[in-house]
């Protein structure tokens, strides 16, 4: 797994427990997997298909350093896989795991097209 961006946990990331809100980290989490399987692809248009389950290992609070990881996991003819994990910076403790984000390739209609990708790219 790699760990590509990092974040720091403001006010507006807290929820009523003053804890990192899920919303947030998922929104982070979509952003930082489309960027990545973007990467892959070197060009095209992506959409997110499904994510599995979201497992909230544990959580962080104001202030903390976090950083969010991908890894491929599949390459179908249209779509790729990825799995995640968000942990602090520091403790490395684990926050969130997801096991697979599936990204689909698109035409500017919106249709699947293939990606031709079946290694993933080191960048």
């Amino acid at each position: 797994m790699r760990f590509f961006s990092r974040k720091i946990v403001k006010p507006q990331d807290l929820n009523p427990n003053g804890t990192l809100f899920g919303g947030a980290v998922l929104s982070w989490i979509d952003e930082e997997a489309a960027i990545y399987v973007l990467c892959q692809l070197g060009q095209g248009r992506i959409v997110t298909k499904y994510m599995s389950e979201i497992n909230f290992v544990s959580s962080a609070k104001l202030g903390d350093v976090i950083e969010i990881g991908m890894e491929t996991v599949k390459f179908g003819r249209t779509s790729i896989t990825v799995k995640c994990e968000v942990r602090t910076k520091f403790t490395k403790d684990t926050i969130i795991t997801i096991d697979r984000i599936v990204f689909v390739h698109i035409d500017a209609n919106g249709i699947p097209i293939p990606h031709n990708i079946t290694e993933p790219v080191n960048e």
